[in-house]
């Protein structure tokens, strides 16, 4: 046994070197006495290399002996020990005389990254088979407990429907006599649904994945749970983010056998719809009252559970086969390699359509991502005016995919320039951090600013921020005014994702003529998941299965966030993979530039600011817009790229903050949207009720009967009370009339002094352009008709030009209008 202490830390790290070495000669017989010093201390010299510049305090020697054979240990006094140990350095071969041992030369090898991202090349030559599988279960106080499992063997090209074998475990056909109680049914249950996955694998080595659809949040708790309990021969590697299973891992030893996984990450959405998209011949999900299920009257449901059970196998089978044939024939690309549909998006884009000569996709350095990521914003949403009636509610098609086709992008390798005050923005390109000054007349503000709790906020006021150059240079001509302090410059270049986009939309388009639902979800996962793929955090947290010894080693470190106790010595801890002053251990993310994310989302915001800015728009979400008068013909299109769909016409509408409304349609049919656990309580009354008392909060029970308990690691019934109503003035102010004005921010921190002069010189300029911005919105009230027409030469910052992008795609497409009314409706829940 040997141990050693690491040169910064005072923990010893105490591991077992290598195998016994034998004592003997080459014919087995014990070396002589005085030579096995010589021996061991040689042995110990070679392995020594291996630890170059590491303190080695002590060296344990443990010794062995042939099984049956037995060695009486004598008392050796320390005046015979000490004898001994002369006699054996006096007969032994001199150490000097052993081989001179050159010592390695230290040497501080740094890690080669990849300045910019490869394309990448399909190593895959046929598709590989995988595993499905789900559970059910009831509530035994108040906790999940299943008391069904069953999983099916997919292999690309099989028919499932006539031709799939299910592997079906029910706790009820174990004997009571032996398994007592209901736990240990479930148990032994889990156990052989285990074994079997275990056994379909061996004899099946291509298989390495099990799919279950959510989970992460559901069935992938308790077998986590199961795992660690009763299969303590594996080590599992959880993949966790913000609380969600995406993989576990399963290894013998070192060997990976298999892994878990959740196809909800891959295809989201409910199995039912994905079933009717992807798999129409298998039939829909079966219907079941889980809450009639006990454990008295399991038994004689066992026909009907089984039944639903394994249908809902057979559909999760049937999706994930459709949908790894569709990856394949036209990508070439197998369902299995990746764990998300981000991830596929990625290497589908980075396979056929990445030219990384004309537009190498730089990775941005750590003070490159620190600081372009500060500028990294979502959508703009907000709600201006809490009731309107005669509405109209529109959605721009594809409105990220949209940008990332008609907007130049960052492209190159950024160069820092420090010193951006007395720059002309226009001849900048790239992220700056620049002062601003947002004048208070202006009613719907534009550049966002994060708020301490992490809202987002459009104020007013004066403020400093990271922004992409585009977007500030659209503020200063809306009444902004603008400095540049210093920041990232990059290239202007053409969008590496035109192909990427064209290929899709118009496929998905071609797909929906031909009726062919599958497809046309593919392309719709694949176009609208690319762009927040390079905007990965390299930052992340990772999650491991640890002992008492490392997980007090860790829970010392300032990474650490929090554990979870497992079962005894074993611990689930999370910690961040890198800190804010981490200056070793910095990963370079291969795949992330999130240059391009705040590029994209910034151009979004640019093109949506003109409609939300009008007077008569009530609310907006990113890329939806409720008006009270409809927008011109030429701008609505359900089949051209970037322009508006009309989703719902409002008789009556109440929006009373960002995520927080309810209307009635034309059709008399109420649409909810409430962020929050209760709002299954929400209705059109209730928004009628809040409006006329805006601090209302009403006291009401919440019941999870899916609430997770990661310290336990069980899902079960969780009930509390909760304080249903809306956050006023989170982002807005609500003033007495029911419309909203905007916060006002006075933030300097991080303004150079030297800039103070410059600033107090433009404050004569200020008090004009807010005299020009208040005569330019009493015009504006009498010119309605033509405002878009005008509000979209702004856009043209974009490089976009809306009646080209409508003569070139809507001549061809706009032909298909009558036969469909309404495509890919983003309208929430009803």
């Amino acid at each position: 046994m040997e141990e050693r202490r690491r040169e910064s830390k005072e923990d010893l790290l105490s591991f077992v070197e290598g195998k016994a070495i034998p004592l003997t000669l080459g014919d087995g017989t014990p070396l002589p006495k005085g030579e096995v010093l010589g021996h061991i201390y040689s042995r110990i010299l070679y392995k020594g290399e291996s630890y170059v510049g590491e303190l080695v305090p002590r060296v344990g020697i443990r010794f062995y002996t042939e099984a049956g054979k037995k060695i009486e240990i004598l008392s050796v006094s320390s005046d015979d020990r000490t004898k001994q140990l002369e006699e054996a350095l006096r007969n032994q071969v001199e150490v000097g005389s052993l081989p001179t041992i050159t010592p390695k030369k230290i040497r501080n090898r740094k890690k080669t990254y990849y300045s910019s991202i490869t394309p990448v090349k399909c190593n895959s030559k046929e598709l590989n088979p995988f595993l499905v599988a789900d559970t059910e279960t009831l509530l035994l106080d108040e906790i999940h407990q299943p008391y069904a499992a069953g999983v099916m063997m997919v292999h690309p090209g099989d028919n499932i429907k006539n031709n799939s074998r299910i592997d079906s475990y029910f706790s009820e056909d174990y004997t009571s006599e032996v398994f007592k109680s209901f736990q240990a049914r479930s148990s032994k249950l889990l156990s052989d649904f285990i074994h079997r996955i275990i056994s379909i694998i061996k004899q099946n080595p291509a298989i390495q994945t099990v799919y279950f659809h959510n989970f992460s949040r559901f069935d992938g708790i308790f077998i986590l749970k199961h795992l660690a309990l009763h299969h303590s021969n594996f080590r599992l590697k959880p993949l966790m983010r913000n609380n969600r299973i995406y993989e576990l891992a399963v290894y013998a030893g070192n060997k990976r056998i298999f892994s878990f996984r959740d196809s909800l990450h891959l295809l989201p959405g409910k199995l039912d719809s994905l079933a009717k998209s992807l798999c129409p011949g298998l039939g829909s999900k079966g219907s079941f009252d889980h809450k009639k299920v006990t454990v008295e009257n399991l038994g004689k449901m066992r026909a009907s559970v089984l039944m639903y059970m394994e249908q809902d196998i057979r559909l999760l089978g049937g999706v994930m086969q459709n949908a790894q044939r569709l990856y394949w024939t036209h990508y070439k690309v197998d369902i299995v390699s990746v764990l998300t549909c981000s991830a596929m998006a990625l290497k589908i884009f980075r396979k056929q359509f990445y030219d990384d000569q004309s537009f190498p996709i730089h990775i941005p350095n750590r003070n490159e991502d620190t600081f372009i990521r500060r500028g990294y914003y979502g959508g703009h949403t907000d709600a201006y005016k809490k009731l309107g009636r005669n509405l109209f509610y529109y959605d721009v098609n594809s409105l990220y995919p949209f940008i990332m086709k008609k907007c130049p992008m960052p492209g190159g390798k950024p160069v820092w320039d420090g010193n951006l005050v007395d720059k002309d923005i226009d001849s900048l390109f790239g992220f700056i951090e620049a002062f601003v000054s947002c004048p208070s007349s202006v009613k719907k503000p534009f550049l966002p600013v994060r708020g301490k709790d992490g809202t987002l906020l459009f104020p007013t006021g004066d403020f400093v921020g990271v922004y992409y150059s585009e977007e500030l240079k659209y503020a200063r001509d809306i009444g902004y005014t603008v400095i540049p302090v210093s920041g990232y410059l990059f290239e202007k270049k053409e969008s590496p994702f035109i192909e990427y986009v064209n290929s899709h939309f118009d496929s998905r388009l071609q797909a929906k003529k031909d009726g062919n639902e599958a497809l046309s979800f593919v392309y719709k996962i694949l176009m609208n998941s690319l762009y927040g793929r390079f905007g990965i955090n390299p930052n992340s947290t990772k999650t491991e299965l640890c002992d008492s010894e490392r997980y007090h080693f860790l829970m010392k470190q300032d990474s650490f966030i929090g554990f979870h106790p497992i079962i005894e010595n074993l611990y689930m801890v999370s910690y961040h993979t890198v800190t804010a002053d981490d200056n070793i251990h910095w990963a370079q993310p291969k795949n992330s530039a999130v240059q391009l994310s705040a590029a994209i989302t910034a151009c979004a915001r640019i093109y949506m600011h003109p409609f939300i800015s009008r007077d008569d728009c009530y609310y907006t979400d990113t890329d939806s817009i409720v008006l009270a008068n409809p927008l011109p013909e030429g701008l609505i299109s359900s089949k051209v790229l970037g322009l508006f769909k009309l989703e719902d016409k409002i008789k009556e509408g109440y929006f009373l903050a960002p995520k927080a409304y309810g209307y009635i349609s034309e059709e008399d049919t109420n649409v909810i949207k409430f962020k929050g656990p209760a709002k299954h309580l929400v209705d059109i009354s209730w928004f009628r009720e809040q409006l006329a008392n805006p601090s209302r909060r009403m006291k009401v029970q919440i019941k999870n009967e899916f609430g997770i308990d990661w310290d336990n690691q069980t899902v079960g019934v969780k009930e509390y009370d909760y304080s249903l109503g809306i956050k006023l003035n989170s982002k807005r102010i609500t003033q007495p009339d029911g419309e909203t004005l905007p916060i006002e921010v006075n933030d300097m921190c991080g303004v150079a002094k030297s800039l103070f002069k410059k600033l107090m010189k433009l404050q004569t300029t200020n008090t004009l352009l807010n005299e020009k911005l208040s005569q330019k919105e009493r015009e504006s009230e009498k010119r309605m008709d033509g405002v878009i027409v005008e509000e979209i030469k702004k856009i043209e910052y974009l490089g976009i030009n809306i009646e080209t992008t409508l003569t070139e795609e809507s001549t061809q497409l706009d032909k298909e209008e009558s036969d469909v009314t309404k495509t890919d409706s983003k309208k929430p829940d009803t």
